[in-house]
């Protein structure tokens, strides 16, 4: 089998740093701290790919450096590189990056298309709608997720799960269906604003658990049960440090704590003698962490479709940040329909993945709990 592997070398880069995305704001991203991370998950993909016996049946076909070249080098694959054209470097802030755009994608995709039995990429929803407009339905497509987003539903789960599925589809085990390709306008999100577009649907490898749905939004019918939810959430709050995530469902509870908490961004609230008062808006990690030693608790939902708990477009949630925060400090809020199947994280690191994993105490409503199971 013959497969390709694209990888857009600054995707998720504005995660952990609360940009919400990466499009158009590298060089903010890397101000506030940001490294590149995109390759070294491609390389957990290959790594898990490489336990597989099956494996030395596949040759790739991949795009130069960063692109895909590199994350090879430690791996007995075999591969050759399509070299479309010389990749260069910018220094930002003193970090290193190369110099590609979306149009390597598209440019790599479209070289690959009628080569390669399945077109495996790295990154985002931005990177999957590149590689969606650029092959459209004439090969099945594969994202390992290393965005910050990652609502359309070709993402396998995790760079691990990516392995596993292209390894089913070697077999003959996987359907090849259709999924949405969906993206946000980043500038809208960045300001609380929810601007979705779906670009269409793309052929891609199905293994049922594998692979993530698409962004589902929250049920009108449920609304009313969420503002009921969220007033009985609030009168329970002890005094202490909170950190509170993104969601529609999550912004009720900052505005019944009177709080100017963000819509798309993790907050951090003090609450003393039953008042809130907002220490950090669009909290980055970094901020987190000063906090980390005043046993802070988290206050977070499901993303609907997905069903991410960690992973999806809350990075700021990091493994250093998660490490150090109890299981039972994580208060879930979630309405039922969002909780009907096993809930996932994924945070890069397998130790503290293994500690959140199991079963956890979801509130969905005033007076009703649900033990759900992370996997």
């Amino acid at each position: 089998m013959r497969a390709g592997l694209i990888i857009n070398p600054i995707a998720g880069m504005g995660g952990k740093v609360a940009l919400k995305g990466t499009d158009g704001v590298v060089e903010e991203a890397i101000r506030r701290g940001a490294k590149p991370i995109a390759l070294d998950l491609a390389k957990l993909f290959l790594s898990e790919l490489s336990h597989y016996h099956e494996s030395k049946d596949i040759e790739f076909l991949t795009g130069p450096k960063e692109l895909g070249e590199y994350a090879f080098k430690d791996f007995n694959f075999l591969y050759s590189v399509i070299r479309h054209r010389e990749i260069g470097y910018k220094e930002i802030f003193g970090v290193r990056i190369p110099d590609t755009t979306s149009e390597d994608t598209k440019t790599l995709a479209k070289l690959m298309a009628d080569k390669v039995d399945i077109l495996v990429f790295a990154g985002g929803d931005g990177t999957a709608r590149d590689v969606y407009s650029a092959v459209n339905k004439k090969v099945p497509i594969l994202g390992i997720p290393t965005g910050v987003k990652m609502f359309s539903g070709v993402f396998a789960s995790s760079p691990e799960d990516a392995a596993k599925l292209l390894i089913e589809f070697l077999k003959g085990n996987a359907q090849i269906v259709e999924r949405e390709i969906l993206d946000l306008d980043e500038n809208a999100y960045r300001h609380d604003e929810i601007k979705a577009r779906l670009y269409g649907t793309a052929l891609t490898p199905y293994f049922e658990t594998l692979v993530q749905g698409s962004k589902e939004p929250t049920n009108v019918d449920e609304s009313e049960e969420l503002e009921v939810l969220a007033e009985a959430i609030v009168e329970e709050l002890e005094d202490g440090i909170y950190f509170l995530g993104a969601g529609s469902t999550i912004k009720r509870i900052k505005d019944k704590l009177g709080i100017d908490g963000t819509l798309l961004g993790v907050d951090i609230v003090e609450i003393k003698d039953g008042r809130a008062r907002l220490l950090v808006k669009d909290a980055q990690e970094r901020d987190l962490l000063k906090f980390i030693n005043k046993n802070p608790k988290i206050i977070v939902t499901v993303v609907g479709g997905v069903n991410f708990l960690f992973g999806r477009g809350n990075q700021q949630f990091s493994a250093d940040v998660l490490r150090h925060i109890p299981k039972e400090n994580i208060i879930v809020v979630a309405t039922p329909s969002k909780v009907e199947k096993p809930i996932r994280v994924y945070t890069g690191n397998r130790e503290v993945d293994k500690k959140l994993k199991g079963y956890i105490r979801v509130r969905i409503g005033a007076w009703r709990e649900r033990l759900v199971k992370i996997i």
